[in-house]
């Protein structure tokens, strides 16, 4: 039966306290919850684009990875769609993001160093033309929840400048997730929760994060007819990145891990799941299911400190090391040719650019200077991936090593400088790639060595500057091969050689004392003033003070003359 479709804000009230309890069985999700999309004419071949981003959830922190963290969504998701197997990110928050909205690498944007920071005068290249864009070129509604963390130092680089029709979120890369306060230092703490371009001091509710954004991003859907138009949704989560909070309830089913940060790890993630459950079953309820494309990707590896495991992956987040870059991620979609596979072709998030883009039907021009590819066919139908290597970063100002040199590059390549590159099955780090250690899963830890997180680690020479693996042959890179095949390294260092020299400068600006909230309201936000900026402020003070001047002329009586001094 055709079910007319009625605006949103109508259902809204209802499905804002409802779908965070609700407990629909997956079986059941057919029947019980397609109310709207079965009499709906599609959007043309436009299908709807759901993207969620985590932040630093490890490779083994998902269930079909062998966790102990129970994540029955994700698995289900993953297993009705396509596990990514061999699939890559960067190894910092920052750098994944960047890539992401530009579909190319940090070499060619100038973000080749570390993360972007609250403080600095930075953001990503106003030139580059962003995923958002593009796609609301080609004629969706695009809508952005969560995380930003690309800088907002200026106007201009806030999301909604940047290709999104609206955003809730944060601006920086970690916060409190009650009370969405951060600190970057002494003295230098502010709220960070937006929407669109001003605080978001009235939608407040002191929410955990998680649940927060998910509710937004289900009212994004509950007021958007999906036969109209196409949407483009990036939910970026603040979750699983520290500091470690989560309500208390999600403790419970984790009471037998005595290691305090992964117990709350745990809690974390399982909150996260039954999130993307909600939104799964949002998508359902609203008529978009049958027509959109849900891929699941973590920004970059987890962090054992913080509770997060790569296990049996070497390294850990900041590192270049697979436990660093090597990433959870699936794609969930009715419109998938073959559902129920892995893909074990290599994927990279750059990829996404071109390959979502052209599912929404936009124009990849050819002065955007892509890296990455169209591979949704790789993906879909099993086909090989167009992309044979990946650069995974080239960094000039990281920590050089010690004992690189040019004549251990043969002559080609400086090994003191910290860079890394995959060729086929290849991997080629040179300079200090960050902690090396295989850090063993952390949930069975004595409670007595609670102190000691990495009771069996297993050392490694760090006097050495270059390494090279065969990754298909060993993905936990025990065994160097870098003295067995020298011929196999002066390719790579060579290919290394020639991506540097197509590298952009480095933008990595020092901190600005007026990024300090505190000169701001008390929230982090744009501070810096070009021309333009200040034209329209300078405007706008002398029209303040003129009416100013002309209400202090006459005041009323004492209180009022007060209030005006106020």
């Amino acid at each position: 039966m055709w079910t007319p479709w009625v605006p949103g804000s109508l259902f809204l009230g209802f499905i804002v306290a409802q779908t965070w309890s609700v407990q629909v069985s997956w079986e059941n999700w057919n029947t019980q919850t397609r109310t709207r999309g079965n009499g709906f004419d599609r959007t043309g071949s436009q299908p709807h684009i759901v993207f969620i981003l985590v932040d630093d959830q490890g490779f083994r922190d998902v269930g079909y990875h062998g966790s102990e963290i129970k994540t029955p969504t994700l698995d289900r998701l993953a297993a009705q769609g396509v596990k990514l197997e061999n699939y890559y990110v960067q190894p910092l928050c920052s750098p994944s993001r960047s890539q992401l909205m530009t579909g190319r690498y940090q070499i060619h944007t100038g973000l080749q160093h570390s993360i972007i920071r609250a403080t600095q005068p930075n953001c990503l290249p106003l030139e580059n033309a962003t995923l958002p864009l593009k796609l609301k070129q080609a004629g969706y509604s695009t809508h952005m929840v969560g995380k930003w963390h690309l800088g907002f130092y200026k106007r201009d680089c806030l999301p909604t400048q940047r290709g999104f029709d609206t955003f809730f979120g944060s601006l920086l890369g970690s916060g409190d997730y009650y009370s969405h306060y951060k600190c970057e230092g002494p003295g230098i703490c502010g709220y960070d929760l937006y929407e669109g371009e001003e605080a978001a001091w009235e939608q407040d509710r002191g929410l955990y994060s998680t649940v927060m954004f998910t509710r937004k991003a289900i009212s994004i859907l509950a007021n958007h007819n999906p036969r109209k138009q196409p949407l483009f949704l990036y939910l970026a989560y603040q979750a699983v990145h520290s500091p470690l909070q989560v309500p208390a309830r999600y403790l419970e089913r984790y009471k037998g891990i005595p290691n305090a940060n992964r117990r709350k790890y745990a809690a974390m993630v399982s909150c996260l799941d039954e999130a993307i459950r909600n939104l799964t079953v949002a998508l359902k309820r609203y008529g978009y299911y049958d027509n959109t494309l849900i891929v699941y990707s973590s920004d970059n590896g987890g962090q054992p400190l913080a509770g997060g495991s790569n296990w049996p992956l070497r390294g850990s987040k900041a590192t270049y090391w697979e436990g660093g870059i090597r990433a959870v991620g699936f794609v969930h979609s009715p419109l998938l040719v073959n559902k129920g596979t892995k893909c074990r072709s290599l994927v990279h998030i750059t990829d996404w650019f071109p390959t979502l883009v052209t599912l929404g039907e936009g124009s990849l021009d050819e002065d955007l200077s892509l890296d990455g590819y169209d591979v949704w066919e790789a993906i879909s139908e099993g086909r090989p991936s167009p992309r044979q290597d990946i650069l995974h970063n080239i960094d000039p100002i990281y920590i050089r090593a010690k004992n690189g040199s040019w004549k251990a590059g043969y002559g080609i390549w400086n090994t003191a400088i910290r860079a890394a590159l995959r060729v086929g099955h290849w991997k080629l780090l040179t300079g200090v790639p960050g902690y090396s250690d295989w850090v063993p899963p952390q949930t069975f830890s004595n409670q007595q060595l609670t102190t000691r997180w990495h009771n069996e680690r297993i050392r490694w020479d760090r006097g050495k500057s270059l390494w090279l693996f065969n990754i298909t042959a060993d993905p936990y890179e025990r065994v160097d091969l870098s003295q067995r095949y020298p011929h196999i390294v002066k390719k790579l260092l060579m290919r290394l050689a020639q991506y540097n020299k197509t590298a952009v400068p480095v933008r990595y600006p020092a901190k600005d004392l007026r990024s300090n909230p505190q000169y701001n309201g008390g929230v982090w936000g744009p501070w810096y003033k070009d021309e333009k900026d200040k034209q329209v402020d300078d405007r706008y003070n002398l029209l303040t003070n003129h009416l100013g001047k002309r209400w202090q002329k006459k005041p009323k009586n004492r209180k009022l003359k007060r209030r005006v001094e106020e």
